[in-house]
């Protein structure tokens, strides 16, 4: 890739016309068959102290996290440490109590689990406590009788799906270490963060706004004073939590690049992590898939494997493409990332103004930004035949 390529204008340009529409910052990087061929950034990572974005700038994903959670269960799962149709209880004993002896990983990973909830009187302290967190879900009882809802598992998803991992790894390591050592290092990741060091806060964007999806929480799914917005999350406490589920901290560059791993079939540079079969199978719907969810109130199109999917004309995101063979991972607010299997190319984009997302006239913030690197990618194909 040469210089003069990653610094395409039509990127800038995307770029700017994202700032125009309503972002304040803004982090784009993308990769095609295995080649990282887009990493830019623009706007400013506090507004306030006019301090601009640049390649060091760490931005909140929230549930992008989702997508490199579920590759560490796969991996336990390549590995033969982890049965997908086991029963969680197998690998966590007290997890089989007031009747989840049955739920499986599989139900888990799939948002079919029945137990939503968080625990109640959850702090941004608290959350970052593993033991009292998975303690409490271990005491939970199912909202939904387990395995036959689907029930978006907005923030208690992660702790789940990371106590499978630490309970299956040998070494018991935790779960940001098992991130770090066994999904990262290998693929020469740098600035995935679950749990932001005292040294790194300073690069981390402020946030703005998202502090109302308007979701009618009748399970405390996502209490206030954890929710998925600006006020909590800009807190210093939650910068520093392990939260699987909804609480990376990373730069585009970092998350594109393991969604690069899974768009080349599970292995970059040389390094596999994952059979080719296995991601095949991550574009296979859940059971039930074209039932309602009873969580989110909008239309969900999501996978047996932890990913949401395409090609489901108005439940997919239409901003990663429009067949099946894609699997993606939202965040609130707007963050994005997915890899597309049968065109091997995955993107990230992460911003900082949670409120952008609602913007659709004239057109969605990220639109351009999309169209240029499709532009790009198109032009890289055509000088291919």
């Amino acid at each position: 890739m040469t210089a003069s390529a990653m610094h395409d204008p039509r990127i800038t340009q995307a770029l700017d016309r994202a700032l125009e529409l309503g972002e304040t910052g803004i982090a784009v990087a993308a990769y095609h068959r295995g080649e990282l061929i887009v990493d830019a950034v623009a706007g400013l990572a506090d507004a306030e102290r006019r301090t601009p974005v640049d390649e060091h700038t760490l931005f909140p994903v929230f549930s992008v996290t989702k997508g490199v959670t579920a590759t560490a269960v796969h991996l336990q799962a390549e590995r033969g440490l982890v049965d997908l149709q086991a029963p969680i209880a197998r690998y966590w004993p007290e997890f089989a109590a007031h009747g989840k002896e049955t739920i499986t990983v599989a139900q888990a990973l799939s948002h079919r689990a029945g137990i939503p909830q968080m625990p109640e009187g959850v702090t941004p302290e608290l959350l970052a406590d593993w033991e009292w967190m998975t303690s409490h879900i271990a005491d939970f009882a199912p909202v939904f009788e387990p395995g036959t809802t689907n029930a978006y598992h907005v923030l208690v998803w992660g702790w789940i799906a990371g106590e499978v991992v630490r309970r299956t790894d040998p070494a018991r390591r935790p779960f940001d270490v098992f991130v770090a050592e066994e999904i990262c290092a290998p693929l020469g990741v740098q600035d995935f963060h679950l749990g932001v060091s005292d040294g790194d806060l300073k690069r981390v964007a402020t946030l703005y706004g998202g502090n109302d999806f308007g979701l009618v929480d009748e399970y405390n799914v996502s209490p206030k004073p954890v929710f998925p917005g600006a006020d909590a999350h800009n807190l210093r406490a939650m910068q520093q939590a392990v939260d699987p589920g909804a609480g990376a901290i990373t730069t585009a560059g970092s998350v594109a690049r393991v969604f690069a791993m899974l768009a080349e079939g599970g292995e970059l540079d040389g390094v596999r992590l994952l059979s080719r079969d296995r991601v095949a199978s991550f574009s296979r719907p859940r059971q039930d898939a074209d039932a309602p969810d009873r969580i989110l109130p909008i239309p969900v199109w999501f996978g047996a494997s932890g990913f949401w999917l395409g090609g489901k004309w108005g439940a997919s995101d239409p901003h990663v493409g429009d067949h099946g063979d894609i699997i993606y991972s939202p965040g609130a607010g707007g963050s994005l990332a997915w890899a597309d299997l049968r065109d091997r190319i995955a993107v990230a984009i992460c911003h900082n103004n949670m409120d952008a997302s609602a913007v659709m006239e004239p057109e969605r913030t990220f639109a351009p930004v999309v169209r240029a690197v499709r532009a790009i990618i198109d032009e890289r194909e055509a000088g291919r035949r």
